[in-house]
């Protein structure tokens, strides 16, 4: 099987990848991985500690050529990435003034709108060792959407947050992607708290286990099989909302009756259906 990077997409579509392997030494960390993230839509990948989801964000970015398969690109691509975590050394000066003009130096303009947009403008001349976790992410969430990417790309964005602050953020992904219609993909352990926030769900342990809408995968027997059974009460908090809409033919907002999805949707597609796409 031919491998690499190659641009050119069907429209609308970031990126593509069709049966990527990624090894590592003797150990395939990824075996013959499809994945498609479309503009305007929130992919989350999900999976055990080691199952490869950074190493899928990686060739997501470009930072890692696989050894076999295919990933094309949209041309021109722009991807901002927000990283699990980033180490300030505390005896460094660094102000949030200062990361934003670190590499690429975004338009003054872009930088002073996300700021304000995700409510930290007021910490623009703090330092980066004296904000909350929540208020760093927020910064470099700012910073990644500054560049105006056509993708944005964040690997366990709330990692060390609380559940009220997990819900927080995600929503500001939501109202990143209606205001820029940008495709996201994010790497998370809690399905649960990103249910609201994802219009579709890749379960990976090594190869793609199952994927769909958050509900379905969460009932998904691959899923239970790795994390174990969902409580019922937590998929209907993070899956429903009481005012949704439905479309003329019964499909809820979210799920369109052909198979696709909206996203102006309040939940996650509730009872769609999930697809095992490999044993």
């Amino acid at each position: 099987m031919r491998s690499g990077i190659e641009v050119g997409v069907q429209e609308g579509r970031l990126i593509e990848m069709r049966g990527v392997d990624v090894d590592f030494g003797a150990a395939r960390v990824l075996s013959h991985v499809d994945l498609t993230i479309d503009r305007g839509e929130i992919v989350t990948v999900i999976g055990p500690n080691g199952a490869g989801k950074t190493t899928l964000l990686r060739v997501a970015l470009g930072a890692l050529r696989p050894h076999g398969g295919v990933v094309e690109r949209a041309p021109g691509l722009v991807i901002g990435y927000v990283p699990q975590r980033i180490h300030v050394d505390p005896v460094m000066p660094l102000t949030v003034d200062r990361v934003m003009a670190l590499t690429g130096r975004p338009d003054a303009g872009a930088v002073a709108h996300w700021l304000e947009a995700l409510e930290v403008a007021h910490l623009r001349r703090r330092q980066l060792v004296d904000l909350s976790g929540g208020e760093l992410q927020r910064v470099m969430l700012a910073r990644a959407m500054a560049r105006a990417p056509g993708l944005l790309v964040l690997d366990e964005p709330t990692q060390g947050m609380d559940v009220g602050g997990q819900a927080a953020f995600y929503a500001l992904i939501r109202r990143v992607r209606d205001e820029t219609g940008c495709g996201v993909v994010l790497v998370s352990h809690d399905l649960h708290v990103v249910m609201r926030a994802t219009d579709k769900v890749v379960c990976l342990n090594h190869h793609v286990c199952c994927t769909g809408t958050a509900t379905a995968v969460a009932r998904h027997p691959e899923y239970r099989r790795l994390f174990g059974p969902a409580d019922a009460r937590e998929l209907a908090m993070f899956a429903h909302d009481l005012d949704h809409h439905h479309h003329e033919h019964g499909a809820p907002d979210g799920l369109d009756p052909a198979g696709g999805h909206h996203h102006g949707a309040d939940h996650a597609g509730a009872g769609g259906g999930a697809e095992r796409t490999r044993p």
